[in-house]
C-alpha cells in the first residue's frame, strides 16, 4: 500500500484512514475488508473505529510530489484503497481536512478520489475549493457496478465541478447503459450551450455550464477476483467500451477478475483449456447464451478485452 501498487490504473495509492461499511451489491466481496480481517484490524462497519495511517506514511506523498517534480512527469494516486474519502461519520473530518491540505502540497501528483458517497462530496469539501475551485489535481470518481447505482451515483458526481470525473465500474456486476442517466439540472443553473435536455451522456457530450464541460472524463472497468468472485458479463464489459470509444471518452479495462471468457484468453495460459468450465447456460437467470467461462483466476485470466488490452487514460 503506497510506493508500488498492483492497481493498473494508478501510480500510488494512499489511505489517510483505514475502514468503511458496505453499501452496494459491489461491496459483498470487498478485498479490502478481506485482507483488513486477515492481519487482525476489525475496521469494518458502522461501530467499527476508522484508525489513521501513521505520521511517516502521511510524508510519502511529499516524496512522491518531487520525484514527479524531478522526472517532469505526473503521477496518479488512488486515495481510498482501504477506505471512502467522503463517508460521512465525525471522527473523519479532522483527517479529511488534513488530506485536502496534503493534496494542495502535493501538484505534481494527480489524486484520485473514488468513492460510493457522491452525495456527501460538494458538503465536505473545503470552503475555498467551493468558493475558488476545485484544485487541478483533483480527479472525483464513483463507483458504478450495475444501472442502478449508475442512475443514482453519476449525476450526483456530474455537479462536482473537478477537473476530472471518472467512473470504476469494478466489479462489474451488471448492465450499464450510460445514456439512460439522467441528471437533473439546478434550477438556478443556466445552460449557455446546447440542448436543455436531462440526458447528459448523448456521444457524452454533456453539458457547459460557465464554460467548464460537465461530463464523465474516464471510464474504468473490470470483474471481481477473489475466492467467492461472481462472474463478469462479457457483454457488460464489450458494451461499456463501445459507449466510450462511440463518445471519444477515455477507456480502461483493469481485469476480467477471477473468471474470463475462453475466447480473451491469453495465449500464454491456453494450458487451461482442460479445466472445469462454466457455461452460461448453467446461470440463465444471470446470464445470456453465448459464452463458456472459465474460472482461471486473477492473473491467467488477464486484461484482454477483444484481444487487447484498454489502457486509455484522461490527458
Amino acid at each position: 500500500m503506497g510506493e508500488r501498487t498492483g492497481i493498473e490504473w494508478c501510480h500510488h495509492t494512499f489511505n489517510p484512514w483505514m475502514g468503511c461499511v458496505k453499501v452496494s451489491a459491489g461491496c459483498k466481496h470487498c478485498y479490502a475488508e478481506r485482507e483488513s480481517e486477515r492481519f487482525g484490524k476489525h475496521i469494518w462497519g458502522v461501530s467499527a473505529p476508522r484508525p489513521v495511517t501513521s505520521e511517516a506514511y502521511w510524508k510519502k506523498p511529499l516524496s512522491w510530489n518531487k520525484k514527479a517534480a524531478a522526472a517532469g512527469e505526473r503521477r496518479r494516486v488512488f486515495c481510498g484503497s482501504f477506505c471512502d474519502v467522503f463517508e460521512d461519520r465525525p471522527d473523519l473530518v479532522e483527517p479529511r481536512a488534513r488530506l485536502f491540505e496534503l493534496i494542495e502540497a502535493t501538484p505534481h501528483l494527480d489524486w484520485l478520489l473514488l468513492t460510493k458517497r457522491p452525495e456527501n462530496i460538494k458538503r465536505q469539501i473545503p470552503l475555498s475549493w467551493a468558493s475558488l475551485g476545485y484544485p487541478a489535481n483533483v480527479w472525483i470518481g464513483t463507483s458504478v457496478e450495475d444501472q442502478e447505482t449508475a442512475d443514482k451515483r453519476i449525476p450526483a458526481l456530474l455537479h462536482v465541478p473537478c477537473r476530472v470525473r471518472f467512473l470504476s465500474c469494478e466489479p462489474l456486476l451488471g448492465s450499464v447503459d450510460l445514456t439512460r442517466v439522467h441528471w437533473a439540472r439546478p434550477a438556478n443553473e443556466t445552460v449557455l450551450v446546447g440542448d436543455d435536455s436531462p440526458r447528459f451522456f448523448e456521444s457524452l457530450r454533456g453539458y457547459f455550464d460557465n464554460g467548464r464541460r460537465t461530463k464523465i472524463d474516464w471510464v474504468i472497468a473490470g470483474g471481481e477476483s477473489g475466492p467467492d468472485a461472481r462472474p463478469m458479463h462479457p457483454d457488460h464489459a464489450y458494451t461499456l467500451r463501445d459507449q466510450c470509444l462511440a463518445a471519444g471518452v477515455p477507456f480502461f479495462f483493469k481485469q476480467w477478475g477471477e473468471w474470463v471468457p475462453r475466447r480473451e484468453l491469453p495465449d500464454e495460459f491456453v494450458e487451461l483449456a482442460s479445466t472445469p468450465t462454466l457455461t452460461l447456460a448453467d446461470l440463465a437467470d444471470v446470464f445470456a447464451p453465448g459464452y463458456e467461462m472459465l474460472r482461471a483466476g486473477k492473473k491467467p485470466a488477464g486484461r484482454l478485452l477483444g484481444r487487447r488490452e484498454w489502457n486509455e487514460v484522461p490527458a
